[in-house]
């Protein structure tokens, strides 16, 4: 186990980097790319996103343990992961007097969460194959929890206005985006022949060994390509409650919330082990989204970004310990 934190950590150092080392050296001139790194970031994700994580994903689901009703409640902690981190992060901006775009900018620093590339990534690596596959079933209603409240909530704090849409609107927008799509119809078929008991191949086991790993550096990659450090030092403060709201407030609530959920006895512990792993995840990238389109502080939320996104690296000892600890 100790091997498996270690190369989580170097892996996802590895990634940052390379992709903050191409950034500099494109900047300088140094390095010539065939596109810009705004272009070559969204191909590098569009990629990931539509045809390596779905192979994994439905691979994943293929031989999970369904037998315990319990995990119909699954879906729900990821929904209380959402709604508790921003709503943590408002109470902070209230209890800092942070004027309306820095309170906007927070909240979507500790609502929205990087659950897939890093998640996912930490998740497999520790805990295997069988812990990777229910990545997407804790966070099965994350796009239209996004776009249906983090959004506007954003909108709020901000100048500019979308026009508002009910919830079926929300759902037929959603059901036109071919990443969702996608992911959909990787949980769908790899439920289905799970269910409909086709053994899966041996050599799927190999593929998903290589090809998670192998997506997770390079969303790590493309996340690296978009770091800026220049105005970090301008938030201290805001960046520390956002890291004390994700690796603290955040996993106290959600693991005593799996412990009472009985979590712990289902399939050897192994649905509170994930949730171990995915409540110390960082703000996602979609979180500069908002901030950017409704005119909140881009910067803060660059900052708390990319700061909760180095402190991962931090706590993965302490994730490898509560999961020897608590399961």
């Amino acid at each position: 186990m100790v091997g498996k934190m270690i190369f989580s950590i170097v892996l996802i150092i590895s990634g940052l980097s390379i992709g903050y080392s191409v950034s500099l050296l494109t900047e300088k001139g140094k390095l010539d790319l065939f596109t810009d790194l705004p272009e070559l970031r969204k191909t590098l994700q569009k990629g990931v996103l539509l045809y390596i994580i779905p192979i994994t994903v439905m691979g994943a689901l293929w031989i999970v343990d369904f037998n315990d009703s319990r995990l119909i409640f699954f879906p729900a902690m990821g929904i209380v992961h959402y709604f508790a981190g921003g709503f943590l992060a408002i109470g902070a901006a209230f209890a800092m007097k942070a004027e309306r775009k820095k309170t906007g900018s927070l909240f979507c620093s500790g609502f929205f969460t990087n659950i897939g590339s890093v998640g996912g990534l930490i998740t497999f690596i520790l805990i295997g194959e069988e812990g990777y596959a229910l990545v997407p079933f804790y966070k099965l209603f994350a796009e239209v929890i996004y776009y249906s409240v983090g959004f506007p909530i954003a909108s709020y704090f901000g100048h500019k206005r979308q026009e508002k849409e009910n919830f079926a609107e929300v759902i037929a927008r959603l059901a036109r985006d071919p990443f969702i799509r996608a992911a959909v119809s990787a949980v769908v078929i790899g439920t289905f022949l799970n269910f409909a008991g086709i053994e899966r191949p041996e050599f799927y086991s190999y593929v998903n060994a290589l090809l998670i790993p192998f997506a997770s550096f390079v969303m790590l990659t493309a996340i690296g390509l978009g770091m800026r450090f220049s105005r970090i030092r301008y938030y201290l403060k805001e960046i520390l409650c956002i890291v004390v709201i994700r690796s603290v407030f955040l996993p106290a609530i959600l693991i005593t919330l799996a412990l009472i959920a009985g979590f712990g006895e289902v399939s050897s512990g192994l649905p509170l082990k994930v949730i171990i792993v995915l409540s110390f995840m960082p703000a996602a990238f979609i979180t500069l989204l908002p901030a950017s389109i409704y005119d909140l502080d881009l910067d803060l939320a660059n900052a708390c970004w990319l700061a909760s996104t180095l402190s991962v690296i931090i706590f993965i000892p302490v994730i490898y310990k509560l999961i020897n600890l608590l399961t």
